[in-house]
């Protein structure tokens, strides 16, 4: 039996190749490797969950402070503010390392070193910023978390009518201090993305950063947020369908027959 030559072979082979470049085939290219920018967990759901029901409850108490007819909406967010305060001791208590409140007060134990690093610096590159965004977003947090009490307290002996006039006037003055914390802590974020050219609130809504190494939060702990933000969501659901005209009282909206007399 004959065998085809060598030449015979690489002809053939040339005519193959000739033919599939007139029909248009193309030779396989080797798939283009994705890059993916590495990251790490630096913050659990259940703290970013209480970290923005805590925001929006105040921005609502705050909100709703004035007039009659948004008093009982006030109350509800004040008292559910204070039960986030609670989950947020608790959790800090027997939560994870990252979470307990002796985290916090190893950052703030800190704080005497940083500024007298940051007095000594030359330049802005020669400043830890990485410890100065987490001593100031833990000075935020306690101070935060304190404020919570006495204007709960206040609040609250205020809608009974406990006292008389003064503990409606500190539960103000407590409100407008809490805004002011509030208004440093949205400062002092936006002055540290400025100087670490990076947005450094990304990790509360994501809860990564970038960058390589162990994650600082082991676990995401998905549940426990989500049934804070049921609980929070059900206490106010209650307190709606307890209260006679709901949370938002329209009663003390003037009728048509009212605005055509004042006319």
């Amino acid at each position: 039996m004959n065998t085809p030559s060598f030449s015979a072979m690489q002809a053939s082979a040339a005519m193959g190749a000739a033919a599939g470049t007139a029909t248009g085939d193309k030779p396989a290219s080797p798939a283009k490797a994705t890059t993916q920018v590495p990251s790490r967990r630096l913050i659990d759901a259940p703290t970013r969950a209480f970290h923005w029901l805590f925001a929006l409850c105040f921005v609502g108490a705050y909100l709703s402070a004035d007039g009659e007819r948004w008093r009982l909406l006030h109350v509800v967010l004040g008292y559910s503010m204070a039960g986030l305060l609670t989950f947020r001791v608790l959790y800090g208590l027997v939560g994870p390392k990252q979470v307990r409140l002796t985290a916090l007060g190893a950052k703030l134990a800190g704080g005497r070193a940083w500024l007298h690093s940051l007095w000594r610096a030359r330049s802005p590159g020669d400043v830890n910023w990485r410890q100065g965004q987490n001593l100031f977003m833990a000075l935020a947090v306690v101070a935060l978390l304190v404020l919570v009490v006495p204007i709960t307290l206040t609040g609250y002996a205020s809608f009974n009518e406990w006292g008389g006039d003064w503990l409606g006037e500190i539960h103000e003055a407590v409100g407008e201090a809490f805004l002011w914390v509030v208004v440093g802590h949205l400062a002092a974020i936006a002055g540290l993305s400025w100087l670490r050219r990076k947005n450094v609130a990304a990790p509360m809504f994501t809860g990564r950063t970038e960058g390589r190494g162990p994650n600082v939060a082991k676990r995401n702990h998905v549940w426990l947020a989500c049934l804070l933000c049921a609980a929070v969501l059900g206490y106010v659901a209650w307190e709606w369908q307890q209260a006679p005209n709901g949370l938002v009282s329209l009663s003390s909206l003037p009728t048509t027959d009212d605005r055509e007399h004042d006319d």
